[in-house]
Parts: C-alpha cells; structure tokens; sequence
C-alpha cells in the first residue's frame, strides 16, 4: 500500500488513512446500489446499516469494509479494515481511496492473491468459511406481506403445486403475529397455524416465518412472557440514563435484545423454543434487525451528547448516525451501541442460528437483511426492499455477486421485486434469472399486484416453469458448489473476472455470471427484447438446453432469446450432475441423475458431486457423505466414489448427455453391457444415452464406440 498520498489522521472519534490504488477496478465495500466495479469519480460510500429501500447513493442494510483491486495482467489484492464503526470511503480518480472511519482501531489486513479466486480465500480465512445450507433450502421459495390468514397462505402452497410449480418453502410476513407481536400467532387469523405447518410436513414441504428483534413493550401485565421475562433477565438495550431504551417498530413501543449479552442469547433461544414446541418452523427470518426503528433514537429521543453527535458524521441516509435506528448512547454489554450498531445483524444471526441448532439439532436456515463481515458462517441474506424494474433487475446481479466476495453465498434478491407492481414479462425474466440466485425467493409487498407464478397467463407461466424445473434438475450441481464453499472458500455465483482474470472484456461485466467454474448465466435484462448479446470468453461453450457448440475468440455472440429462454452455457471440459426435478427437493433427491458432459476439444471433461443427508450437522467433519467425481477421456465416462456414507445407496444414474462427441457412434456400452437406448445428432454433435440403471454408489462406465 502506499500511503504517502495523504496523511494519516488519528483522533478521538476520527481516523483518517488513505492509499493510492494499482488500478481503476475496485469492487467491494458493500452495500450500495452499485455495479460491481465502483466508480472512482469522486464517490463517496458510508458503510452504517439502515433500513432503506436500494437505490443510489445511499447506506444500505449492511457494512463490508472489504474491497478487492483487480491489477494488470489478471492478478489481484485486498484489504479489509475490521471496524464497526460508521466509516465512509471517499473513492478518487487517482486512483485512490480515503478511509474515514468515526471510532474504534485501524486493524487493517492486505491479501495478496495473487489472483481474484485467492484473494477471497484469504479474506474468508479472516472471516470464515460460510455455513452449508440445508439442501431445501436451495428451491423455490414464496412470501409475500398480506397472506392474512392460515388458509389464505394453505391455498397459496396448494396452487402452485397443483400448477406444477416445483415449490419448497411456504413464508408468512408478520401477518401470522398477534398485534404484530413476535413469538406469538394471531388467534383467530391464524389459530390453526400448527396444524398448517404439520400438513405442509407431510407434503415434503418446509415454514418460514418473521421474526423482528424489536419487542412489545406495552402488553398489560402477565400477558406477554418474552417482553417480562426479558426484563427479569435484564436483556434489553439500556438508554444513557440506564434504562430500557423504548424505540418504535411494527407492534408499537418496542424494547431491542443485546446480542452480545449471553444472557440474551440464552433467553432468545429460550423465547424460540417455546414458540418452536407449537410451531414446528424449519427456519427463521430476521428482518428489521440494523436495527430499524420508527423514531429517531427512541421515543424520548436522544441525549446531547458526541456520540450522537461526532465532530464528524459520514454522509448517511438522514443526516444523522441515529437516524431510522436507536441512540448511539445506547448501553451494551460490551460497549455503546455507537461503537456496535453495524455488528447488530450479525449478533443476532449468530445468536439465532445457534438456537435452531440446539432446538432442531440439524443444519439452521437463517436469513438475515443486515449483514457484517463473516455473517456468511451463520445465516443467508437478501437484498432488501427492492422495486419491481428493469433496473432494480439488472442491479441485482451486482448485488449477488457482492455478497459472493464477502463470503455470503447464499444471497438472493426478491423476485419480480417487493415494492411496486411488477408486469408479466418482468416477472418472467426476474424468474429466470432468480432461477439461477443461489437463494431463490419470490417476495411481494401487501399493496402491490399478486405475482406468485400462477396468477399469471399459460404462456408466462410455462416459461417460469420451465425456469423453475431446471433450476431444480441443476441442485445436486448447485450443492455440490456449496459443499466447496464451505470447505474451500470457493465463490458459488461468480463474477467472470473471478474465473477469466487475463480477459479485459471480463473486468466489468455483471450482466452475466457464473455458477462455479462451468456454467454462464446469460439472462435477458431488457424489455421487450428477443435477443441478447452475449459475451463467451475464448473456449468452447454449449448450449445447455440442445449442446449446440460456440467456439469462442473471447468475443459476443448474438443469441435468440424469446420470452420462454434463459440462456445458460456449459463450459467445455466439465461435467455437470443433474437430477430429474420434481415438486420439492424431499420428492427430486430421490429421482435418477443424468450427466451433462461437455467435452473439450481434446475429449476431456471433469466434474463431481457432494451428497449427504441434506441436513445433518456437520455431514462433511465427520465424514458422513457421498463424494463421487466423473472424469471423461478417451471416448468413456467413468464414475469413482471417493467417500461413501449411505446417502447415495438407492440412486442411480438414468442417463447421460454428451456434448462435443465428433464422429457418431455406432453402439454405446454400460458397464460392460450393450445400450439400446442412444441417439446422436450429428448437426450439433450431441450424444443421448437413456434408460440406464447405474448405481450411483458404486463406479461406472459409459462406453462409446465409433
């Protein structure tokens, strides 16, 4: 780094350092409604979490002071600075950047890379590896604000199926609470809310439901145990004078826990279990939690005092640190809320995530909105409150591929937008390209049109059906990129630049993306348009609807792209393991699996697949899973199971798809056996192999004979 472009600064409540930069290319330092390379214009970015709808210019939900500079010649750095307090960074066209951050130390860590893949594994090595999801949790999911009542949202669940929309977990918004009180269910809208989350059980299918941090404050007296026994327990914020701070939220007058009093957790755990032993949910949804608040600070408003007022105040949505949240002169346990406000989110991730781990004893699902560094280790996160547009479709890309560097795979936006009216085609495109989110969820707010899929025309709903089913026959893929996460440190989304770092074309774009290393997600992100130009880094690519070949100088292709298309290409020299889909991943985990195998042009491809229970805590540690790589040369594919536990024990693989196969064959052999069963289309190369019986567990060979 070099710092002689300014001095450093090193007061009370004000830290100032800066560093030019190697390049002009620097992505990170989220969240901001941003493209994925930053502009260095003179910008300014204010990481300090607040409740606010994206859009430009603005401080959203979470604070990543982690940034990545993609240098010359595809190699790549990164610095983080780990501190919680409010910081803004002043980007210049030097290039250089200004940290200025209003408290805490600078406890500054460089990553060398030397390219993008490894400067993220350093990073993550600080922060952690992200936690493995449980394997439902990768379908379909569907919310909305306004299901008001336990049948409204049955019947929900019900149409998409009986529609033949692949679906696995039903959501309530804050409609199921009474008087909008969390740990508790609305007696007469939703009185049979055990009994629907049973039924939804038997059908495969998993609950999510809301749960804000902020808690009533104003039930009378012996009617609501978590607000009474949290001041038994002494769990709340205290305001400067030491007492329970009282902000604003959905139920009225609310008192916030502190997540970083133990006794808290332990009462938050407590407060979940007895809700849990009546409502058996399979995760849990901490919204609101930056925390948002109705009142600036609290209802009696703040002290005068520096810390809510700082000689110096980063350009924050409001003007004011303790705008939209509570007083910076809030008490914690471990020190003012000025110093922890931007670690909230991440605090209560934790503290929830270990409570469904204890209760449950499985693999937690949480998603959280506010996010800090190294959150990816306990909970999910979404993009927050975004509109139903074009643009807000095209920025949700970056977006994605944000949380993929801070080490949050599991990310998503809502689809088809959860404010404002969406239109059909919108909606369509938002599904094909939510298709391919590595958390995918429709979310719509109470005002607005429905958007669930099946309110929409036949010819909009085959298309996201047909989005829907290949994103569940692409999960045993899409997992198998989780269990690499989790392990590796690898990126799930991924920018191109991550995998093509010598390639200048690939230094900007976030209008396509990548999951792994081996498939291109090419959406449509205009309207109306049929086409779509689309840029394929230099290579062989297929088409991975039919294997149609494109051999690539690293250049743009014009591709067809009518309503029912997405465009998703196979690179040459992988092998992709897909599952024939179903309506929920409890009924497809157990339909045969087909290879996509995509030969380089010397007949070689590679690819494996990580199986286990789905769920099971900690499958990988104790080496209770399935590891089985596919490796492809010499005209035969071959299977070779690395580790096996019991999971893959009844699956087999029913058939095989190779693309890139030069001459056709005149007969095909399974394990030693003829195949009768096979096709070849010789105009595009494409090899199909159907009605096999091979058992995953064990090795196999596909044979082909010129």
């Amino acid at each position: 780094m070099n710092t002689t472009v300014a001095p450093l600064l090193f007061a009370d409540q004000y830290l100032q350092l800066s560093t030019t930069l190697a390049s002009s290319l620097v992505s990170g330092l989220g969240e901001h409604y941003t493209p994925l390379v930053l502009d260095l214009n003179w910008t300014s970015l204010t990481l300090w979490n607040r409740d606010m709808a994206p859009h430009a210019d603005a401080n959203l939900y979470g604070s990543h002071p982690f940034y990545m500079v993609q240098e010359e010649d595809g190699f790549a750095h990164g610095a983080f600075l780990l501190n919680s307090n409010a910081i803004e960074v002043m980007l210049q066209p030097t290039p250089a950047l200004t940290w200025v951050s209003t408290g805490g130390i600078l406890d500054l860590y460089i990553f060398l890379g030397p390219d993008p893949q490894s400067v993220i594994r350093q990073y993550l090595q600080v922060i952690g590896y992200p936690m493995m999801p449980p394997y439902w949790s990768l379908g379909f999911h569907l919310c909305r604000w306004g299901y008001a009542t336990s049948n409204a949202t049955r019947m929900v669940a019900q149409r998409m199926h009986s529609a033949n929309f692949p679906m696995d977990v039903q959501w309530n918004d804050l409609d199921y609470a009474d008087k909008r009180r969390v740990f508790t269910f609305d007696p007469m809208r939703f009185g049979d809310l055990p009994e629907m989350v049973q039924e939804f059980h038997k059908e495969g299918m998993k609950y999510i439901l809301i749960l804000d941090p902020g808690i009533s404050s104003t039930s009378p007296p012996g009617t609501y145990p978590p607000f009474e026994d949290g001041v038994k327990r002494d769990v709340f914020l205290k305001n400067a004078t030491g007492h329970i701070l009282i902000g604003k939220v959905w139920p009225g007058p609310t008192a916030f826990p502190d997540f970083t009093n133990p006794e808290a957790r332990q009462w938050w755990e407590d407060c979940i279990r007895i809700f849990y032993s009546k409502v058996p949910v399979d995760g849990l949804w901490i919204d609101m939690n930056e925390p948002s608040s109705f009142v600036q600070g609290s209802v009696e408003g703040c002290p005068d005092n520096e810390l809510e007022k700082p000689p110096y105040t980063p350009r924050v949505v409001g003007g004011q640190l303790n705008s939209g949240t509570i007083c910076m002169s809030a008490q914690q346990k471990l020190s003012s809320h000025y110093n922890l406000h931007n670690l909230y989110g991440l605090t209560e991730a934790y503290a929830t995530h270990s409570a469904l781990m204890n209760i449950q004893g499985r693999r937690p699902f949480v998603l959280s909105r506010s996010s800090f560094p190294g959150i990816g280790r306990f909970s999910a996160v979404w993009t927050g409150d975004v509109r139903s547009d074009w643009e807000q479709l095209r920025f949700s890309i970056a977006a994605v591929l944000q949380f993929s560097l801070f080490g949050v795979p599991l990310v998503g936006a809502d689809i088809c937008g959860f404010e404002g009216n969406t239109t059909e085609e919108l909606c369509v495109r938002w599904m094909q390209l939510g298709a391919f989110y590595p958390l995918m969820r429709n979310h719509n707010d109470k005002p607005n049109a429905p958007q669930e899929p099946y309110v929409f025309g036949q010819k909009a709903q085959a298309a996201m059906r047909s989005a829907l089913n290949l994103r569940y026959s692409l999960l045993p893929f899409l997992y198998t990129l989780f269990h690499h996460a989790h392990t590796s440190a690898d990126t799930v989304a991924r920018p191109l630049f991550m995998e093509f770092p010598t390639d200048p074309n690939c230094l900007t774009l976030d209008q396509q993306f990548l999951w792994g290393s081996s498939l291109l997600i090419s959406p449509v992100l205009e309207q109306g348009a049929v086409e779509l130009s689309m840029y394929l880094p230099a290579g062989t690519w297929y088409h991975l609807h039919n294997g149609q070949p494109f051999h690539s100088n690293g250049q743009y292709f014009q591709l067809p792209a009518p309503l029912e298309t997405i465009n998703v290409h196979v690179r040459a020299g992988h092998i992709i393991p897909q599952q024939e889909p179903a309506l929920t991943t409890a009924a497809s985990r157990g339909n045969p699996f087909f290879l996509t195998v995509a030969l380089s042009t010397s007949g070689r491809a590679w690819g494996d697949l990580f199986w286990d229970d789905g769920h099971g805590l900690r499958t990988f540690e104790t080496r209770n899973y399935c590891y089985v790589t596919f490796t492809a040369g010499q005209s035969q594919i071959v299977s070779d199971p690395l580790n096996l536990s019991g999971a893959l024990a009844s699956l087999l693989l029913g058939g095989l798809r190779v693309f890139g196969v030069s001459s056709p064959p005149l007969y095909v052999v399974a394990n030693g056996e003829k195949v009768s069963d096979f096709t070849y289309q010789a105009d595009i190369k494409v090899l199909t192999v159907t009605s096999l019986a091979l058992p995953m567990s064990k090795t196999f060979t596909v044979q082909w004979f010129p």
